[in-house]
């Protein structure tokens, strides 16, 4: 036994691989980033829109806010997702070094470990001997069995560091399309944003099996929320400026 059992988190005894992946490979930075990108650049342009700003004031400061906020989403997740398989890994040599100098001890944690799934007592003792004798065999199934990981499935911090730069890109453009195309006209700008968070919002709902308005709904009105407050706060700001 690791220091692990006692250490980590509950969910991790239970936590299933593709979930993982999930959480820690490309879609949840993805579909974070987008909606972060959305959000945070319909809030900027709102902000130097109530206060007046031009249409050159706010597509610099769209731009602006795109390649900074990108930047800072692919950093973190790079750091965060080393992290991660950092604390992993560590948790994984402790594994490995319980095999090699308690290997005795390990075979029969694996027994019990093999009991608790319904297998007898007999054929869990078989098994066990058999994946005792693979060394790299015992470890990925002790690490899946206490730690709830497999070792070589770690997600890759490059991809998720990569999925978080493009998507909030993607979503930060949004709201810049209509200045860029010559536009200047902040409800043009808001409008087409709300459409892709209706759009990003349901889809997102969709693919965890929840309804698609809830998500939608959920997503319109986080996003008409921070819009509304930056637009006060420019408001407020603008008005102070002028008189």
């Amino acid at each position: 036994m690791t220091s692990a059992e006692k250490g980590r988190p509950e969910q991790h005894a239970h936590e299933h691989p593709e979930h993982r992946d999930v959480s820690g490979g490309w879609l949840r930075p993805a579909v974070f980033g987008a909606m972060d990108g959305l959000v945070t650049n319909v809030s900027l342009i709102s902000g130097v829109g109530g206060g007046g700003g031009s249409q050159h004031a706010i597509l610099l400061t769209g731009l602006a806010g795109l390649a900074a906020g990108a930047f800072s989403m692919a950093a973190g997740e790079f750091v965060s997702v080393s992290s991660q398989n950092e604390l992993v890994q560590a948790e994984v040599d402790k594994e490995r070094h319980e095999l090699t100098h308690n290997a005795a001890a390990e075979q029969i944690e694996l027994v019990g470990m093999l009991r608790r799934r319904g297998i007898s007592a007999s054929t869990a003792r078989q098994a066990a001997a058999e994946i005792s004798a693979h060394p790299d065999q015992a470890l990925a199934v002790h690490a899946l069995e206490e730690l709830g990981i497999n070792p070589s499935e770690l997600p890759s911090p490059f991809v998720a560091a990569g999925a978080s730069l493009v998507s909030f890109a993607v979503g930060a453009i949004i709201p810049l399309l209509p200045y860029a195309l010559g536009f200047d006209a902040l409800w043009v700008a808001l409008l087409l944003s709300a459409l892709a968070s209706i759009i990003g919002g349901g889809l997102v709902a969709r693919l965890t099996g929840r309804p698609f308005w809830r998500g939608a709904l959920r997503q319109l009105l986080l996003g008409a929320l921070a819009a509304g407050l930056t637009y006060l706060i420019g408001l407020a700001v603008g008005g102070m400026a002028t008189s």
